[in-house]
């Protein structure tokens, strides 16, 4: 069964999340951090995806304070200027603060195991990064995740699993930002970083103008390994 809704609740206010299941339960839950297009059919189709693994994954609607229900895509200049609106409007600590929220409520969502991982793409692969030093979430996977650089010195919070991917020709990430986070965090015992040569941002995602299926299903095929293991 898939694409019911969650409503999850926050001292500020009541947010919506998209919810896919598995075929069978009890199961671990994975939270997917939305990019700045909002809650639109791509991450619908990756929390599905997550769903047909076998997780209950969940996707919350982390735009809701500033306007609820963003759908928009990566298609047209109109979208792209809302998008870079949205994420330049867009709480980072208000965000953790939902993640919380979201992960807090789920690991008791009917047929849950307990257990629940956190991923995030884009401006939620930074998010997928912070849920890792400030949250219990039990492993955490960033794609391409920007403005990690600025928030290194958290690594040493970090107690659970965590896996980056990083796009080497990322045209959002510098080469000097890869750099230090590579410095910073490859000797983390539990950080897993992975590159990917030749690639650009996003080239994960399904339609996009970077999408590359074969690095694309390399760091799908990780982050399922990872999530397996630790979930």
């Amino acid at each position: 069964m898939s694409g019911e809704r969650l409503t999850i609740k926050t001292p500020d206010g009541d947010f919506s999340a998209y919810v896919a299941r598995p075929a069978s339960t009890p199961a671990p839950v994975i939270v997917v951090i939305q990019e700045i297009f909002g809650v639109n059919q791509v991450m619908r189709d990756i929390t599905d995806a997550f769903a047909a693994q076998g997780y209950i994954a969940v996707c919350p609607d982390l735009f809701w304070r500033i306007e609820p229900n963003i759908d928009i895509t990566d298609q047209s200049e109109a979208e792209w200027k809302r998008a870079f609106e949205l994420f330049n409007a867009f709480d980072v600590e208000k965000g953790i603060e939902d993640i919380a929220a979201t992960i807090d409520q789920v690991r008791g969502i009917e047929g849950s195991t307990g257990k629940v991982g956190a991923v995030g793409y884009c401006l939620g692969g930074r998010l997928a990064y912070l849920t890792a030093t400030r949250t219990d979430v039990d492993a955490a996977v960033g794609y391409y995740g920007v403005g990690i650089e600025n928030y290194l010195a958290e690594a040493e919070k970090l107690a659970q699993p965590l896996m980056l991917h990083i796009a080497a020709e990322d045209g959002f990430v510098p080469k000097e930002a890869q750099a230090l986070i590579h410095q910073e965090l490859d000797n983390h015992i539990q950080i897993e970083i992975h590159d990917y040569p030749g690639c650009d941002h996003a080239f994960a995602r399904h339609g996009g103008d970077h999408y590359d299926a074969a690095a694309a299903e390399l760091a799908n095929a990780r982050t399922a390994a990872f999530f397996k293991a630790n979930l």
